[in-house]
């Protein structure tokens, strides 16, 4: 027997005659696509599924029971996701025009590993022919032999073109439909498009360069809880060059290499935590906000998951002021509970529903209410929100905003004042709600008037007409926050 002989490996029974080679597993495409899978069949949330992910893969390569994991690997694996994530409805139009049936009519599994082979292809720097072997070799680990070739031949139809080339053939024509046309090469539902455009207003630039800052990576930004921990102490933790002072927010700290913030001792004691900029600058506008009497009693009447409680309460400790935080979900509860652990000033935890308070009317000098909403103006860091949202959603979040900004506005004193806050930029989220409560629609509210928001967040550029706040992440670097802020005249 020859030694080719010798090496000649097992034929596969379905194709005879044709040496069979077991496939490669890569742990990093592995795990991205489980991630999608999770996203997929259980409405998870990456933010929330990746991190337990990483960080499986990381220990079972420390201990010697799993292959190498690195922070390169976990890296890779995070932009697979993510930009897979956000480039999703491009990536869907692209892979529509090179299969011969509908989409819908392709298993989720293949379309979720011919997604990833998508971004590798389109949105990365990962050569064509690693690119594409790659994701066949992938397809048989997960799917299998045959649906792997299906991979294949469809692959290589996407690798015939770069991503502006697909674009010029798959997307409508702007003339004649500017929000198709949009929503196919930045990724978006055609309606939150159209929601957007309506709340941004202008031309067709300012909307490109919002809807390009939806697919961007944010950057992880920390708060420093005043009274706990400065920023001098995040800046010297996180080293020199690996992060900056925030844009706008005095307790702010970018992290402009990444990293975990978890290994920073502030942030595992609770004295400091990772909380959106646009966050920050929402509850620092409440508690700056001008009151005459009394600033001992504050509300948040929506707390989960915990960061404005946290940073409210860090504040009112400051100030001598005791602050209530009701959330409704007794586990978010809970997480409001660890956040404010070891607030030095006094506070309160429990868990209660907004729209029917278990505090007395007129008992509270500032009162914020972060609404539940689309989230829409969080894409950025939850991309598969955008394609979970219908229209339809709004009308399901109507009532609810309405309800916690009456109760809001009854649970504050005459001469208080009530912060009206969400993460959604939508016209029917945000002003559109404040009016309609302040005008008695859909029931009677108490007495209010509108405080100029602008001047309580100085140095911020393109704040609007007022007299409240839209952030945008184009503009800002933030999430798209809106605030209102209301004092009780009756």
């Amino acid at each position: 027997m020859t030694d080719q002989s010798r090496r000649r490996r097992p034929t596969a029974p379905n194709r005879p005659g044709k040496p069979y080679r077991r496939p490669q597993k890569d742990p990093v495409r592995i795990l991205a696509f489980e991630a999608l899978r999770a996203v997929d069949e259980r409405d998870a949330y990456a933010n929330l599924v990746l991190p337990p992910l990483l960080r499986k893969a990381r220990e079972s390569a420390e201990a010697g029971s799993g292959p190498r994991f690195d922070a390169r690997d976990a890296a890779l694996a995070t932009e697979l996701v993510y930009g897979t994530l956000r480039h999703q409805g491009t990536y869907d139009a692209i892979i529509a025009a090179c299969v011969d049936r509908p989409l819908r009519e392709v298993d989720p599994p293949v379309l979720d590993v011919l997604s990833l082979g998508a971004h590798q292809l389109l949105g990365t720097r990962i050569p064509t022919h690693a690119a594409v072997s790659a994701s066949v070799e992938l397809a048989r680990v997960v799917l299998g032999d045959g649906r792997a070739k299906f991979v294949n031949a469809v692959l290589r139809r996407i690798a015939t073109h770069d991503l502006d080339g697909w674009l010029e053939r798959v997307a409508p024509p702007y003339d004649e439909d500017p929000e198709a046309h949009l929503g196919v090469r930045h990724s978006h539902p055609r309606w939150v498009v159209s929601a957007l455009w309506d709340a941004l207003g202008g031309g067709s630039a300012a909307m490109e360069e919002l809807l390009a800052a939806d697919n961007e990576r944010p950057e992880v930004t920390l708060v420093a809880r005043p009274g706990r921990s400065t920023t001098g102490e995040l800046l010297a933790a996180v080293g020199e060059g690996a992060a900056v002072p925030g844009r706008w927010s005095p307790y702010a700290v970018r992290l402009t290499e990444g990293g975990e913030p978890g290994a920073l001792e502030a942030v595992r004691e609770g004295r400091a935590g990772v909380q959106d900029e646009g966050s920050q600058l929402v509850a620092l506008a409440l508690a700056n906000a001008p009151l005459e009497g009394e600033d001992r009693r504050w509300l948040d009447g929506c707390a989960g998951p915990g960061g404005k409680a946290a940073l409210l309460g860090a504040l009112a400790a400051e100030r001598g002021a005791w602050l209530l935080a009701a959330e409704k979900q007794p586990h978010r509860a809970r997480l409001v509970a660890r956040a404010l652990a070891g607030n030095p000033g006094p506070y309160q935890v429990i868990a209660a529903d907004g729209t029917r308070p278990p505090w007395r009317p007129g008992g509270f000098d500032r009162v914020l209410v972060d609404v539940p909403c689309t989230g829409l103006g969080a894409l950025r860091r939850r991309p598969e929100a955008r394609w979970r949202r219908r229209p339809e959603d709004l009308d399901g979040f109507a009532p609810l905003q309405r309800g916690l900004l009456r109760e809001a506005l009854a649970a504050v004193r005459i001469g208080g004042v009530v912060g009206y806050a969400t993460c959604s930029p939508h016209p029917a989220e945000t002003r559109a709600v404040v009016e309609d409560v302040l005008k008695g629609r859909g029931g009677p509210a108490a007495g209010a008037e509108w405080i100029d928001a602008r001047p309580l967040m100085p140095g911020v550029p393109e704040l609007g007409d007022g007299p409240d706040v839209q952030l945008w992440p184009h503009r800002h670097g933030t999430d798209a926050m809106y605030l209102a802020l209301l004092r009780r005249t009756g």
